[in-house]
């Protein structure tokens, strides 16, 4: 079975740390190639799919944009990639692959699957990107052979738009597990944060919080942001604007469960998610976490039960960090509980096998 991933960008983030999995843990049963959209000639996903044995192939002309002509480029140099590896179904992550993808798919008439990482109509996102987003999940919708979405949330989302019967699938994400284990009841706590540094995700919060704390307690906490992004100098003008000497930016890295093990907390702050791969990777750590009150983290945290969920300002984040730092135990607790529904819900093996009947299924209906 040939299965071509089509994803938008190759850079450091969720669904390519997604995409990286999923084709590792299904290579003994599948023969994956994937497509990459931008501009970029090596990206980490491309080096860690070659790394795999995964063959890579570049559309340049698909970028983050839904630009007409941008769309109908990448439309067509699709086509013409899968003429010419001819695999039996395309998988698209991240929205801008999605409608190419689907619309590829039609005119090939190969199945396509679509994992929605996050649907870009929340109500959190704004009004126009909001209902352009909306707009093109509908229209796409009678296109999608099975959509998987990776939180329950997203699956509500949804339902309201006009699938066919069966289509809809809730599959979780999932990340290889790693040896690597924090020690949250260690001092002095050190504070981390992955994101890649663009919208939706707010380092900036964290950064204020941080100045809070430092103003209330008299003495500032470490913290190390791992990421880049375009925000990457913003933020660090505004550690120094609040003159905070204690935070590491360390920009994109390949040893984050070794990275996340020197620390107690994990921080994620962000004004929209589906299921953040980060803060999986912090409960695979065994990391105690806050983070912000969004449905798709509600989902991995429980009601505080394996986290913090706290509202987006500065200071209800210093308050949950005060807390946590705090108390050791408390600290110890919620990694503890957040690493034991990691091994119990998100590991590649449980979240794959659906993943893989799904392929099965595709492929066995087209050729019947």
């Amino acid at each position: 079975m040939k299965v071509m991933m089509v994803i938008t960008k190759g850079e450091t983030g969720g669904a390519q740390t997604h995409v990286l999995s999923l084709c590792s843990a299904l290579r003994p049963q599948v023969q994956f190639a994937a497509a990459i959209g931008g501009p970029e000639t090596v990206t980490p996903l491309g080096v860690g799919l070659a790394d795999l044995g995964v063959p890579v192939y570049r559309l340049p002309s698909m970028r983050n944009t839904l630009s007409p002509v941008r769309v109908i480029a990448a439309v067509l140099s699709l086509v013409r990639l899968s003429r010419q590896k001819r695999p039996d179904i395309l998988h698209a992550h991240s929205a801008v692959a999605g409608v190419v993808a689907r619309i590829a798919g039609a005119i090939l008439k190969i199945p396509v699957v679509y994992t929605v990482h996050g649907f870009g109509f929340k109500p959190e996102v704004p009004r126009l990107q909001r209902w352009a987003s909306w707009l093109a999940e509908f229209s796409l919708a009678r296109l999608t052979s099975r959509m998987i979405c990776v939180s329950e949330y997203e699956g509500k989302l949804a339902r309201g738009l006009p699938l066919a019967a069966g289509v809809l699938r809730v599959v979780r994400n999932g990340i290889a597990d790693s040896e690597a284990r924090a020690q949250p009841s260690l001092k002095p706590v050190r504070i981390v944060m992955v994101a890649r540094l663009a919208p939706p995700k707010r380092a900036d919060l964290l950064l204020e919080a941080l100045a809070v704390l430092r103003d209330q307690t008299g003495s500032e906490v470490r913290a190390t942001i791992l990421g880049d992004g375009p925000e990457r100098q913003a933020l660090m003008a505004l550690a120094n604007k609040l003159s905070l000497s204690g935070v590491d930016f360390e920009g994109d890295v390949d040893d984050v469960p070794q990275r996340l093990a020197r620390h107690g907390v994990f921080v994620l702050m962000s004004d929209h998610e589906g299921q953040p791969i980060s803060v999986i990777e912090a409960m695979r750590s065994g990391l105690s976490i806050v983070a912000s009150d969004l449905p798709g983290i509600r989902e991995l945290l429980g009601d505080n039960e394996r986290g913090l969920l706290v509202p987006n300002t500065a200071n209800d984040l210093a308050n949950s960090l005060a807390r946590l730092l705090s108390s050791a135990t408390l600290r110890e607790d919620f990694g503890r509980s957040a690493r034991q529904y990691f091994e119990t819900n998100f590991t590649t093996e449980r979240t794959s096998v659906p993943v893989a009947a799904l392929y099965r299924e595709l492929a066995h209906a087209s050729n019947s």
